[in-house]
């Protein structure tokens, strides 16, 4: 049922917010604002210093409001410290076997950076139930568009590159949903949380705009 709980609120929302900071303080305000805009998909990444100690304290403060995940996931170790830190799904920026086995052992969403049809395919036998398309920027939606012949069935999420202007083009592609870093979060460099705040929000009006709900 969690698996079910992370996918759904990640195509209701439309938007994951990728934090990356330099303290795990720092992870749990930028996170929190994400989540005070409306922004309820967290993706703490594990560049983080103790990013598995953010991510426990905003299981235990925002567990019922938000879903938080763990990003930059290289491998199956580091996939277990996530989960037992209540991490409800799993990022990683290249597919990586024994960490989707990890994953799956827990009944957690496994979405790795997948950029071949190859590499999408390999992903797909071992049950991942999105593909993170990363550096977006590299690629842009006709990407998306070109997959989706032949692999229409797949659940693709664009990172890097990705903004309020060009977000419309990546949905209208065919993504599931689009990850947004630093266009985000640069506010808190000068400490401007509610800044954080007032861009989640409108990253979540423009999602449901392009949906019409």
């Amino acid at each position: 049922m969690k698996k079910i709980k992370v996918l759904q609120n990640m195509s209701t929302v439309g938007v994951v917010a990728v934090i990356r900071a330099d303290h795990a303080d720092d992870a749990y305000r930028m996170s929190v604002a994400c989540i005070e805009g409306g922004l309820t998909n967290i993706e703490v990444t594990f560049t983080t210093p103790e990013a598995d100690v953010a991510i426990k304290r905003l299981v235990a403060d925002y567990g019922s409001r938000a879903v938080i995940g763990a990003g930059t996931v290289l491998d199956p170790l580091t996939a277990r410290i996530a989960i037992l830190a209540g991490a409800e799904f799993v990022v990683s920026p290249s597919f990586e076997e024994e960490t989707a086995k990890m994953c799956n052992l827990y009944g957690i969403p496994y979405m790795p950076g997948c950029m071949t049809l190859n590499e999408m395919k390999e992903a797909l036998k071992l049950g991942v139930d999105v593909l993170k398309l990363f550096p977006g920027s590299a690629f842009g939606p006709d990407y998306v568009k070109a997959v989706k012949g032949p692999m229409p069935h797949v659940n693709i999420m664009p990172t890097g590159g990705v903004d309020l202007n060009n977000m419309e083009k990546w949905i209208a592609a065919g993504c599931i949903a689009v990850g947004i870093g630093g266009n985000l979060t640069a506010p808190a460099k000068e400490g401007r949380y509610d800044k954080i705040t007032e861009l989640a929000a409108q990253y979540v009006a423009k999602f449901k705009e392009i949906k019409g709900a």
